[in-house]
């Protein structure tokens, strides 16, 4: 039984979704890792993780623009708006999906389905630089 530790770090360059199923991929082929568990954290309150269809970029693009209806970007709404008419939203949406995933490996692959790929959902207009915490446990 082993663990390992990853920090991967992403820029973003506003709202929308960001693929890193390569890199998480690309992580685990080169440390090896046969069958276990990795656990996906990202260390911030105003931007989620989700997996995702990966063949249709529809897709994402309806994902963002169903959020900004779902919580949109009125000050008059919120109390906490210290940081711009984005800032409660964001964290509203993070809070509505993951901080959080946990997925198998299994004879050294990321089990995910065809069409499935991990994304970063930002939620902030501004550029942000994020940091997505790669915990390996297993074999």
């Amino acid at each position: 039984m082993k663990q390992k530790f990853f920090n991967l770090s992403i820029n973003t360059d506003g709202q929308k979704l960001y693929e890193f199923t390569d890199q998480t991929i690309n992580w685990i082929q080169k440390n090896n890792f046969k069958n276990g568990m990795l656990n996906l954290s990202i260390q911030h309150t105003s931007a989620s993780l989700i997996v995702q269809e990966n063949a249709d970029p529809d897709v994402l693009t309806d994902l963002k623009n169903y959020f900004d209806r779902l919580v949109p970007m009125d000050n008059k709404l919120y109390i906490h708006t210290a940081e711009g008419k984005d800032d409660m939203p964001a964290h509203i949406k993070s809070t509505l999906t993951n901080n959080q995933i946990s997925l198998s490996i299994k004879d050294g692959e990321l089990l995910l389905g065809t069409w499935q790929g991990v994304y970063l959902f930002e939620h902030r207009l501004e550029i942000q630089k994020r940091t997505i915490v790669h915990h390996f446990l297993g074999e």
